[in-house]
């Protein structure tokens, strides 16, 4: 028994050594070769913990477990957004990008030892309850939580099935019980309306695999009505990001040239300059992007490409502030590791890394009695909040623009607008584009 034990021990630390390998490149196999004796020595050290803990520890455990956590750790201890994805996790991230899954609708990370709401998703049962962002998830089904895998596995389950999960708020005594029946969470990451004749509406919750087509058929729509789209509110609110590929070019729907975002990391290849192309479907009409300190990633990328080109005015409240690009490597046994490879820069060279994007018009979704209306008063959690967030670093020779950055509604429609019209952003934003309108023709008039 002890033989098979240590045999895959071994097996572990060679699939452990194989993981750094995929982590560092040729530089670390190199470092081998010559003999490193410091790389020898940490591994000799994680040999000799592994098999005292696994002799002596008060209850029996596994080496499969142990190792998996300890790379776990290593990786996670770099920054908020890279992990070690086991099998039923990293099926879990194609899903979301990819497919459709059932459960309650809630993007989760850790945050000082809890499973934490980032954002409930718009439309699902979670939402629907009312759970809010910063809820710190403390129990699902009676069961305490304390591992993120664990609590988004029992979250998780057949459509129509009961989960009830129990949380605690800030201002709030006692512990809350959410009872909620799983459903299908919608993939469909666009929305959109008419909010008045000539001014249209649009919301993406998440950047997908289809949110550029379906935002390329949201405009359409809007745009083939009587007297065309005289101006747009593009909500970005609440998203978390998704596909870098998919921000780009929604940005790129709106800007003719210049560049859209820079990205650049350690290694050369890692670097990259994406540039506007010029869209057949001229897009000259005024646009108000709307955010919150749930903007965040791919959604942030494009409020700041669309600032920096002065092609939209932002209202809201402050962006959450992930500045940074993760990449997906398939490992043996359905094993993936995700991990941080570069910052991104908005087409000025700014890094919103930790600090978010700051609206033009600063706009609380609910007015506040005697309450501080700045950003952080939305309650929000925010990079800067994640323990070991990567740092803002400057971008070297920031690049320069090539131009001056200057019928029937369906049911759905119907609950949309009806949503809309209790939420003083949007009527703030649709406002602002009348008034631009107004003052357009006052101009044109003289």
């Amino acid at each position: 028994m002890r033989g098979k034990r240590y045999s895959h021990t071994k097996l572990w630390l060679v699939f452990m050594v194989s993981v750094i390998f995929s982590v560092t490149g040729a530089g670390f196999y190199h470092k081998l070769s010559a003999g490193s004796d410091e790389t020898y020595k940490g591994l000799k050290i994680f040999s000799d913990v592994l098999e005292i803990v696994q002799k002596n520890y008060v209850d029996p455990v596994e080496s499969e477990d142990l190792i998996e956590k300890a790379i776990q750790g290593m990786v996670s201890s770099l920054d908020p957004h890279s992990a070690l994805l086991p099998p039923e996790a990293y099926q879990e991230l194609r899903i979301d990008t990819e497919g459709k899954f059932t459960g309650i609708g809630i993007h989760v990370t850790m945050r000082d030892g809890f499973v934490t709401v980032v954002s409930p998703i718009e439309g699902t049962p979670a939402f629907e309850a009312g759970v809010k962002a910063r809820d710190k998830i403390v129990k699902v089904d009676g069961v305490t939580t304390s591992d993120l895998r664990d609590a988004v596995k029992r979250m998780r389950g057949p459509k129509g099935t009961t989960v009830v999960i129990t949380v605690i708020r800030e201002n709030e005594k006692e512990p809350i019980d959410y009872t909620l029946v799983r459903d299908v969470i919608p993939i469909r990451s666009v929305k959109s309306t008419t909010l008045e004749p000539g001014y249209g509406y649009i919301r993406i919750t998440n950047f997908r695999d289809s949110t550029t087509d379906d935002v390329v058929a949201a405009l359409e729509k809007l745009e083939q009505s009587d007297i065309g789209l005289k101006g747009l509110v593009l909500d970005l609110r609440d998203n978390p990001g998704g596909i870098l590929s998919q921000a780009i070019s929604v940005s790129d729907l709106f800007i003719d040239s210049g560049t859209i975002l820079t990205i650049k990391g350690r290694l050369e290849k890692h670097n990259n300059v994406y540039k506007a192309r010029s869209n057949d479907v001229p897009r000259e009409y005024p646009l108000i992007v709307l955010v919150n300190g749930g903007s965040a990633s791919a959604s942030e990328i494009v409020a700041g490409a669309l600032k920096d080109h002065n092609r939209a005015l932002l209202l809201g409240t402050q962006t959450f502030g992930k500045g940074s690009v993760q990449t997906v490597e398939s490992l043996r046994d359905g094993y993936g590791l995700k991990f941080t490879i570069a910052r991104y820069y908005t087409p000025s060279g700014q890094s919103i890394q930790a600090t978010g994007i700051k609206p033009d018009i600063t706009v609380q979704k609910e007015e506040q009695n005697n309450q501080d209306k700045s950003a952080s008063s939305e309650g929000l959690l925010k990079e800067k909040d994640l323990k070991n967030h990567l740092e803002s670093k400057p971008l070297k020779d920031s690049p320069q623009n090539d131009q001056n950055p200057k019928g029937e509604l369906s049911e759905t429609e119907m609950i949309l607008q009806e949503n809309i019209r209790q939420d003083n952003q949007v009527v703030r934003a649709l406002e602002l584009l009348i008034s631009y309108d107004i003052f357009k023709d006052i101009s044109n008039a003289k």
